[in-house]
């Protein structure tokens, strides 16, 4: 059986949480290389899951290794489109983690050189692919929901700052704070089972009131590596506004910090014919029959699955050319409206889009 022969970029929590857990359920990827600049990061990923891979510090070294087909980027957002992009250029296939890039210009970049080398490109987007997620959009492809005209999405947490004073608090590092973070996966959750509209305008106010506050209830704050008396210039809050084409509308609320009852992640659409409720990965539809309100639950499995199965597509679209879920025009559609909002909440006007 052909494998895939993969070396992952960055070992820290995203890759240890969830890209090296996905690799090991993956029958067709062999990782061949590790790399991290801090080494023994690297090694303990080796020596602990892939025995016969190589150890680099330096991601060009790697990318000099001819045994390397793929590359997986699991770095600080704004070295994502610096190795996607070198990465393409060495010959090789780029998967990546979330976000694309920091701004509309790197992720251009980005998809620029993927046409340009013939190198695939995909970047994750592990919610497309949770159990629920799948089901509820061959409902909206079957036209169960009718025309959606009109959704909300968000991931709100009550605490949970990641890596505060290091590279995600930092905007010149990570592009924005929860938006560019969280936002992501739900609004591209939300805008794929919409049916992926185009969307014209945007507005959108960011709010930073948790920068002092040392209290954390969620895990998801031990993400990155904290930095005592580090920078934090980026929201902690985003709420907006996301015109589309069709006519069709998106509310959005995204935050690392904020006083609520409890941390959650939602899709909500409105459908002429049924409406839908996603929330953590479980699913609920409302719709009439016969006259009569009704609720039908979704299938629901957690865990790693989003990302493995988000993984497998990628594998299966390198080696067997199969169809991506994910394409680099989305890429740069989302980036471009995350780079929006801030600029509305900068200005404290609407932004159209080009």
């Amino acid at each position: 059986m052909e494998k895939l022969k993969i070396g992952i970029i960055g070992i820290g929590g995203i890759a240890k949480g969830s890209h090296i857990p996905a690799y090991i359920m993956q029958k067709n990827a062999e990782i061949v290389a590790v790399c991290d600049i801090i080494e023994e990061r690297a090694r303990r990923a080796k020596e602990k899951c892939f025995k016969n891979a190589k150890v680099y510090t330096d991601y060009k070294e790697l990318l000099k290794d001819p045994d390397i087909q793929a590359v997986d980027i699991c770095t600080p957002n704004y070295l994502h489109s610096i190795i996607a992009v070198d990465a393409m250029e060495a010959g090789k296939h780029v998967l990546c983690e979330k976000p694309d890039a920091v701004n509309p210009q790197e992720a251009a970049k980005m998809k620029e050189a993927s046409e340009r080398t013939g190198k695939k490109l995909m970047v994750i987007r592990n919610n497309r692919f949770i159990v629920s997620s799948q089901e509820a959009k061959k409902i909206a492809e079957d036209g169960g929901f009718g025309e959606i005209y009109a959704a909300r999405c968000g991931w709100i947490r009550r605490r949970g700052i990641p890596g505060k004073g290091g590279w995600f608090t930092t905007k010149e590092l990570s592009g924005g704070g929860p938006l560019i973070d969280l936002g992501v996966h739900m609004i591209d959750l939300a805008v794929w089972l919409m049916g992926n509209p185009r969307p014209v305008a945007v507005s959108g106010g960011t709010f930073c009131k948790f920068a002092d506050s040392d209290s954390s209830d969620s895990k998801n704050s031990a993400f990155g590596d904290k930095v005592e008396n580090g920078t934090f210039d980026v929201e902690d809050l985003a709420m907006g506004f996301i015109r589309f084409e069709n006519g069709a509308c998106l509310q959005i609320e995204f935050s690392w910090a904020s006083n609520i009852k409890r941390e959650k992640r939602f899709v909500e659409l409105r459908g002429t014919k049924a409406g839908l409720q996603w929330e953590n990965g479980a699913a609920t539809i409302f719709y009439e029959e016969n006259g009569k309100q009704k609720n039908k639950k979704l299938k629901k499995t957690l865990g790693v699955e989003g990302h493995s199965n988000n993984i497998a597509n990628f594998i299966d679209y390198v080696l067997f050319d199969k169809e991506p879920v994910y394409k680099p025009q989305q890429g740069l559609d989302m980036i471009k409206i995350l780079s929006a909002i801030y600029e509305s909440a900068q200005t404290g006007r609407e932004v159209v889009l080009d």
